[in-house]
């Protein structure tokens, strides 16, 4: 069969369809009676996970994280046929999705492919992150795009890494952060996306046009949270601004804060800057306001999800740095010279106690109040509060240096409610009054064990876990507080764990003893002392089972 050539951007990272770059070699596959079969079951038929060698093991070499040098028939096809979107989002598509998508989420990624500029400004919780990566999915199997940045706040970044990988496995990605030397070959790496914050991006795109960020054109650069540009004359503005780009997707649900000046800072990064032009400057005007017309798709939760709504659950993943980071591994390391020391006497308790103390850390810094996780609540709630919703903060804690008190007194700009299980029956049932008839409160903060069952709180649409109870059916019953009939908007929760500490490793184990539970049982109920066997507990800081501990039931 003949080649066909394909167009290649002016640096291409890496020809993920396996043969040199812009070219592409397709085998005819023989149908019944020597016929050439290119139906769409057979598309269907080449999604059979890794690539395998002669011997139907998985390879290895070709994992999704490297670049393939064979190529199932239907990523082939796709690229020459170029089907069109609504069969590629089709659940019976040639595209297998890990969730299903709602139709305003269609519109939206069929918006995205069809715009080279787009300001997606929909509500906080309708999914612009699905719909964007989906976009960039659809458009690199057709072979619209091979090279692509995405620049995130960077508290999102493992977020979106995680999204990534579940909505674009065919997709090789660099993650940009860290010291600077690792940046450079990180920039370097050959990727069909690059992921990176807006503090890295200001630091390496300099004055030398070989800066990484600067010496390409960039086939789509998305902005997530636009509004980190809303001040034109910052310097991470400018630098955004001045990224040469084809396409431009920016993600933010609210593009004006507090005035037309910030929206035209935004409208300015959404307006296509190729190589040689200059960045365009608008003007706070009508003009400004018919661009903004003709480039926004905004919809809210209320508009595209009237019925009882769904509850969309997402998991932050936070990096804990400086002081906190400090105080944590230090603590962590002193915990398990402890239990070493302990060796064959160490008991289950003194585990848990480990564990305890070291999520508290994860909340907050003991020496000096340090908090990943209240940094991203903060910048959460505003916008929230800004947009008119409410919201509902959970925590394990109740004290005021690592819980509920905690959360309250660093948020008091926001004016919040305290919901607490030392409160009297009065003030309690005057603190959820208030939180439902007071405009003015629209944030209530609770400890998991008080407000996590009995109360009616359907007027917040948002649900945040500061810190995760290891009982995920006391979990769901704290969110469905507001995921309940007489709710009106989608509920979003959001739960925070911290990279490289005891929370992702514990959320490790649980996901798994979850998704079994959830095969075989109705509402799980999982506790941590009991539901972790004796290997998997010791196991967290690879510490040996005790002898004695062996033969006793976990």
């Amino acid at each position: 069969m003949s080649e066909q050539s394909l167009s290649a951007s002016d640096e291409p990272p890496v020809d993920w369809l396996g043969g040199p770059a812009g070219r592409l070699e397709l085998e005819p596959q023989e149908g019944p009676g020597g016929t050439v079969d290119l139906s769409w079951r057979l598309l269907r038929d080449g999604l059979e996970g890794p690539p395998r060698t002669a011997d139907d093991t998985p390879r290895e070499d070709l994992s999704p994280d490297r670049p393939s040098f064979q190529v199932p028939l239907w990523k082939r096809l796709l690229s020459l046929l170029k089907p069109p979107a609504e069969l590629l989002l089709a659940p019976q598509g040639p595209i297998e999705w890990p969730g299903v998508l709602f139709p305003f989420q269609v519109d939206g990624i069929r918006a995205l492919l069809s715009r080279d500029a787009l300001l997606l400004a929909d509500d906080m919780g309708l999914g612009k992150t699905v719909m964007a990566i989906a976009a960039l999915r659809i458009l690199a199997l057709q072979r619209q795009v091979e090279v692509s940045l995405i620049i995130v706040p960077a508290s999102l970044v493992g977020q979106w890494r995680g999204a990534l990988r579940a909505w674009a496995p065919e997709l090789h990605l660099s993650i940009v952060q860290g010291p600077a030397p690792e940046r450079a070959w990180q920039w370097a790496t050959p990727a069909h996306v690059y992921l990176t914050s807006y503090e890295t991006l200001r630091e390496d795109f300099t004055a030398n046009p070989q800066s990484p960020p600067r010496r390409r054109t960039w086939d789509v650069v998305v902005l997530d949270e636009a509004q980190k540009i809303k001040s034109r004359d910052a310097e991470v503005s400018r630098r955004c601004k001045q990224v040469f780009r084809r396409r431009t997707w920016a993600l933010t649900g609210t593009p004006l804060e507090n005035s037309l000046d910030e929206l035209a800072s935004v409208l300015e990064v959404v307006v296509p800057h190729l190589q040689g032009d200059a960045p365009r400057r608008l003007a706070p005007n009508h003009a400004l306001l018919d661009i903004h017309r003709t480039v926004q798709l905004r919809r809210r939760k209320a508009d595209v999800l009237p019925q009882l709504p769904p509850k969309q659950v997402n998991q932050v993943s936070l990096q804990v740095s400086g002081s906190q980071r400090e105080s944590y591994q230090r603590a962590e390391r002193d915990g398990v010279l402890q239990l070493r020391q302990r060796g064959q006497s160490a008991r289950i308790e003194n585990v848990l106690e480990l564990i305890v103390r070291l999520k508290q850390i994860c909340n907050f810094c003991p020496a000096t109040g340090q908090s990943a996780k209240l940094d991203d609540l903060v910048e959460r709630l505003e916008t929230l509060v800004a947009e008119g919703h409410r919201a509902l903060v959970f925590s394990q804690f109740t004290d005021d240096k690592h819980g509920a008190r905690a959360i309250a007194a660093q948020l008091a700009g926001v004016a919040p409610l305290l919901y607490t299980g030392d409160l009297s029956l009065a003030r309690r049932e005057e603190v959820i009054r208030m939180f439902k008839e007071d405009e003015r409160r629209k944030v209530l903060i609770l400890s998991l064990r008080a407000g996590g069952q009995g109360l009616n709180l359907q007027e917040a649409s948002y649900v945040f876990h500061f810190d995760r109870w290891w009982n995920p059916a006391v979990e769901r019953q704290a969110e469905d507080r507001s995921h309940r009939m007489g709710q009106e908007s989608p509920v979003t929760v959001y739960k925070y764990v911290c990279e490289d500490t005891i929370e992702q490793r514990i959320d490790a184990i649980l996901r798994s003893k979850q998704r079994l539970f959830d095969q075989v049982v109705d509402d799980v109920t999982i506790d941590l002392g009991s539901a972790l066997t004796h290997e998997e507990l010791f196991g967290l800081f690879s510490l040996p089972v005790p002898e004695k501990l062996r033969t006793e039931p976990a």
